[in-house]
């Protein structure tokens, strides 16, 4: 249990949706799509343990869904703007400059960090059930009263950049599998309640996403199953680094977020 109060704390610092940092990184492609790539640490790809160099402490990777995706389809242009840690501040602030009214595709996943993802993760592994329902309802509670807005703001302002671009708005899965679990002190009750909260915010962003008129892209089935303490995981539980830790990995990002942003591509 202390080994776990141990990485449980250092995962709050750590695995925020992890340091928000300015500024892309652009890899030229082929084909006639000007695509970028905006979000959080679940769009940079921290979790698959394979960084770019020049990413920083955005841990953007080659193997997560946005790179993947061009690397398969092509692009006149790639830039990759998401970055570990991001909120929907950081992005309206760090991550718009690459767009113009070239710009014909935009992916954007953002919003875990604005509501707690990580007081989440702590509250559910250093405490009991009660205590993680708790962090969960506070959790839900953001994502109701004060998610809304910011996710309008944002992608008003992504609008406003790319008025030419077709945007998918990209969602987050239910990060826990039911069943046996090796992890101490995290039941099959926490896991439960944390996956209800995935699912309160999987309503606000596709709802907010419905309205700006952009396309929702849901991964929450092709995850089931493969989550923390499922078998495959496509989610790493707690991690070393701590960074990857409650992150998709390689398998996570290739065959459970890829072929769900290929299909709401189009």
């Amino acid at each position: 249990m202390r080994h776990i109060r141990g990485i449980a704390r250092a995962i709050a610092a750590t695995v925020v949706i992890g340091t928000s940092v300015t500024g892309g990184t652009a890899y030229a492609a082929q084909a006639d799509e000007n695509y970028a790539a905006l979000g959080d640490s679940f769009a940079s790809g921290t979790g698959t343990r394979d960084y770019f160099e020049d990413s920083g402490d955005c841990l953007r990777s080659p193997k997560a869904y946005p790179q993947l995706w061009a690397d398969a389809h092509g692009a006149a242009s790639f830039t990759f703007d998401a970055c570990s840690g991001a909120t929907t501040d950081d992005l309206n602030a760090d991550q718009l400059g690459s767009l113009s009214a070239d710009t014909t595709l935009v992916t954007v996943q953002i919003g875990g960090n604005d509501i707690g993802f990580a007081n989440v993760i702590q509250g559910c592994l250093l405490g009991s059930d009660e205590n993680c329902d708790s962090a969960v309802t506070d959790g839900e509670t953001a994502t109701r009263d004060e998610l809304p807005a910011k996710l309008d703001a944002t992608y008003e302002g992504i609008r406003s950049a790319a008025p030419n671009a077709d945007i998918v708005v990209v969602g987050y899965p239910r990060i826990n599998s039911t069943g046996d679990c090796g992890i101490p002190g995290f039941s099959e009750t926490k896991r439960e309640r944390i996956n209800k909260g995935a699912d309160v915010l999987a309503e606000v962003i596709s709802e907010r996403a419905e309205a700006a008129g952009f396309t929702y892209a849901d991964p929450r089935s092709a995850f089931d199953g493969h989550g923390v303490c499922g078998d495959p995981e496509w989610i790493n539980g707690p991690s070393t680094p701590l960074q990857e830790s409650f992150h998709p990995n390689v398998t996570g990002h290739a065959e459970g977020y890829l072929p769900v942003v290929e299909s709401a591509i189009g």
